[in-house]
């Protein structure tokens, strides 16, 4: 066995033993305060989820809807969505909380990690496959899909090699499609298959070039497998993430050579580069297909389209010229189901706090250590302690332990109320917009006093340091401090602060949110201080709210 994959695979045991435990029941969520796309009229509007579910996959088992999508180096990762209706969705877990192998990713590896999964249910379990760009193809598999879920397996080493999708056929037989990453195997644009175990754990034989796109078809990728009518069907997003269009592919044999067709596109609709996604169907018999929007600094959000057969193809969205092409849909009526309507749902935002673990919203940019943050249910705060700058400290850009979760909307305020007990110079708690450019507004222990500031980076991956506003000085009477940014549209976000929570004072000038590596902006917090010492400061997050 190779070193790197003896390796991984004893760092993936020791990733079930220490990070895939069950998630400990929660009450569902309250409804978001900013985003709810059932109209409650038996419509729905599009994004159905306003938030950064990149290249998300989904599946329909019974009555119930699944979902996951990438997460790169955030964690918990592969976060899990349960819907029953399609517009509805609740968060119930994650495959992991820390991602193997865990001495890579204990620091930020930004785009790196976790790339588009498929998510499958086969001979009653729920297989789960991602690629690592710089390490392979990995599955894991679960009896419940809130978890826990097995250690992920390496079926194959490889670089470069992405976006993988099982198929179990009639026969018996089992096969994965891939892509393959241009900055990695310095090839893009094809698609391969390969045979696969009927356990789905192991390949087979060699790959097969299956489909070509560099005629037409440029950043060919995202392949997702299916068969329906003797046909094999290959859907693939073309084109390029902001521009790009949906082509499915077709063949009565699983290695082609498969007919091609371009089944959507923005056509003449606001919705930019409608593709990557998953078919479904209802247990009524309606097909849909949910695909991402790259809304830049909002990150890639997913809409749900609907689908229908013609000729044994598909058209996903609305048709109006009849020519086999759809485009998106902005409203729609709510999919067909059996059984009685849903209750309105939607992913956490707000925490309180009042639990003894993290809510479901919360991802690290790295691997965690147990003692960045701790709750108590009961008392009803998290407390961050000040960790040390990472080694090389250049900006934020380094720092693993940064709390953070997606944007909710185009336009929402985040508030949060806290108070410091700083106990070294330098120490620093602060709400952060974090992405390629990222701002924040901070207490930071100066001279041993507080003051308050706001700090802005641009290009921080590229390792500037911060400019940072002058200070407002802060007596330790006027503890606790509520934090704020505004969000408006187009992602423009203005800090402020308070001391009573209700008359806030802008601190610092409007700063523009943008994108990080592959991912949307996320907002959160962060406690820091500059060296390394045997003891540390700490700030008491009383709650957290955004409405």
């Amino acid at each position: 066995m190779p070193a790197l994959l003896a390796s991984f695979c004893w760092l993936a045991l020791l990733t079930t033993i220490i990070g895939a435990l069950p998630c400990a029941a929660q009450a569902q969520s309250p409804v978001s305060k900013v985003w709810v796309p059932d109209l409650g009229d038996g419509r729905y509007k599009n994004p159905v989820l306003y938030a950064d579910y990149s290249d998300p996959d989904a599946i329909r088992v019974g009555s119930d809807f699944y979902l996951t999508s990438s997460s790169f180096n955030c964690v918990p990762g592969l976060q899990i969505l349960h819907s029953k209706d399609l517009v509805n969705w609740s968060l119930i877990g994650a495959v992991f909380n820390e991602q193997p192998p865990l001495a890579r990713y204990a620091v930020p590896q930004h785009g790196n990690g976790v790339w588009a999964p498929a998510l499958r249910y086969h001979n009653k379990e729920f297989y789960i496959y991602y690629p690592d760009p710089d390490l392979g193809i990995f599955v894991t598999k679960a009896k419940n899909p809130a978890g826990p879920w097995s250690a992920p397996v390496c079926i194959k080493e490889a670089k470069g090699w992405i976006d993988p999708c099982p198929l179990w056929d009639a026969d018996g037989r089992a096969y994965l499609v891939h892509g393959f990453a241009g900055s990695r195997a310095g090839i893009k644009t094809i698609l391969a298959v390969s045979p696969m175990a009927p356990d789905g754990l192991s390949l087979t034989g060699p790959d097969a070039l299956v489909f070509d796109g560099h005629q037409g078809h440029p950043t060919l990728e995202g392949p997702k497998f299916y068969k329906r009518n003797d046909y094999y069907y290959i859907f693939a997003p073309a084109g390029g993430v902001p521009t790009g269009w949906q082509l499915v592919l077709r063949s009565k044999n699983v290695y082609g050579p498969y007919e091609e067709r371009i089944v959507m596109d923005q056509g003449k609709t606001p919705i930019n580069g409608p593709h990557q996604g998953a078919w479904v169907d209802t247990d009524a018999g309606e097909d849909w297909f949910l695909h991402f929007q790259d809304q830049g600094p909002y990150g890639r959000v997913v809409h749900l389209q609907p689908m229908q057969w013609k000729n044994d193809w598909p058209v996903i969205g609305e048709d109006p010229d009849g020519d086999g092409k759809g485009q998106p849909v902005l409203t729609y009526h709510k999919p067909n189901i059996k059984g009685k309507p849903q209750p309105l749902a939607t992913p956490p935002t707000s925490d309180d706090f009042s639990a003894n673990q993290l809510g479901r919203q919360w991802q690290w940019h790295a691997n965690p250590q147990d003692y960045w943050v701790y709750l108590n249910g009961p008392q009803g705060y998290l407390r961050l302690y000040a960790m040390p700058l990472a080694e090389g400290y250049k900006n934020l850009w380094q720092q693993p332990n940064l709390l953070l979760q997606k944007l909710p909307a185009d336009v929402f305020t985040v508030t949060t109320k806290l108070r410091f007990d700083s106990r070294l110079e330098g120490e620093k708690v602060g709400l952060v917009m974090m992405g390629l450019d990222y701002g924040y507004i901070s207490l930071t222990n100066q001279g041993g006093k507080l003051q308050l500031s706001q700090s802005t980076c641009k290009d921080a991956d590229k390792g500037p340091a911060e400019t940072t506003t002058p200070a407002v000085p802060v007596a330790q009477a006027q503890q606790p401090v509520y934090l704020r940014v505004t969000v408006k549209a187009g992602a423009k976000c203005q800090f402020s602060y308070s001391f009573d929570g209700q008359a806030f004072q802008p601190l610092g000038s409007e700063f523009q949110a943008r994108e990080g590596k592959w991912i949307g902006a996320k907002v959160g917090l962060f406690c820091t201080r500059p060296g390394k010492f045997n003891d540390s400061g700490n700030a008491d997050i009383d709650w957290f709210r955004i409405e």
